[in-house]
């Protein structure tokens, strides 16, 4: 952390009551005030360490070690909209599972495979950089390792995201082009996330904005989720979040091809 250096207080050396009789052609020529300088934007070790006290704090997410999330995706772009349930749990067991028109799509990743059941696709394992995607994302205590999961952080500015001033920072990660994240200002809240993911069918871009950040046991979490860019556009708004849940690890793993 950069060193905060605080401006000293000068005393006056002389008493007011000499400066008083002292003849007015002598004082000496008043100079214009300084020009404030704008602020400096800080590090992204700056800007990382807020964000993790914004959303409760070191101490406060080591309590934590699972969660199930449910709620609701809309697909507006479609005209449908399902459910969502998803189970984390530490170090880096994921499983996600969303139901829409009654079809279930459905990922995991157990700590050393990840996994994707769909209607097109069906059962099958993940590889390469889509698997890195995944794992990339199970770490349960993400927003406290992004110093480890990234390799280099830059600072290129601030930027507007709706009526909020945000800090930018890329952040970059091996085989993979570098990740955006926009930081509330005012509040050093996640707002903003502009990446590329990986699937069979190629790279996509992806942003997601977060929102409606509420408090869950002595945590900050987004309760709603937008992803846009590529299509189909789609928000999660998750109504429910329980912690220190008990999770057997099997179910994380891949499950028995029918």
């Amino acid at each position: 952390m950069r060193k905060l250096l605080a401006a000293g207080i000068l005393s006056l050396a002389t008493s007011c009551a000499a400066f008083a009789q002292a003849p007015a052609a002598t004082s000496a020529p008043q100079k214009p005030p300084p020009k404030t300088a704008a602020p400096a934007i800080p590090t992204a070790d700056q800007i990382l360490n807020r964000y993790v006290e914004a959303i409760g704090g070191r101490a406060a997410w080591k309590k934590l070690t699972s969660r199930i999330a449910t709620g609701t995706i809309d697909v507006p772009d479609m005209q449908i909209s399902g459910t969502v349930e998803f189970h984390e749990k530490a170090p880096n067991r994921l499983l996600r599972v969303i139901i829409l028109n009654g079809a279930a799509f459905r990922q995991g990743f157990d700590g050393t495979t990840a996994w994707t059941d769909d209607p097109q696709d069906g059962l099958r394992n993940e590889t390469g950089a889509e698997f890195e995607d995944t794992r990339f994302d199970a770490d349960f205590y993400h927003p406290l390792d992004l110093q480890q999961l990234y390799s280099k952080f830059t600072v290129t500015g601030t930027e507007k995201i709706g009526e909020r001033d945000a800090y930018v920072v890329e952040g970059a990660r091996a085989a993979a082009e570098p990740d955006k994240m926009y930081f509330d200002i005012k509040t050093g809240l996640a707002l903003r996330l502009i990446s590329k993911r990986h699937t069979p069918e190629g790279v996509s871009a992806y942003q997601e904005d977060l929102e409606d950040y509420r408090e869950v046991d002595g945590i900050k979490l987004p309760f709603t989720v937008h992803q846009s860019i590529s299509k189909p556009s789609f928000t999660i708004t998750f109504t429910e979040v329980r912690h220190n849940m008990e999770l057997d690890d099997s179910e994380f793993s891949k499950p028995a091809a029918e």
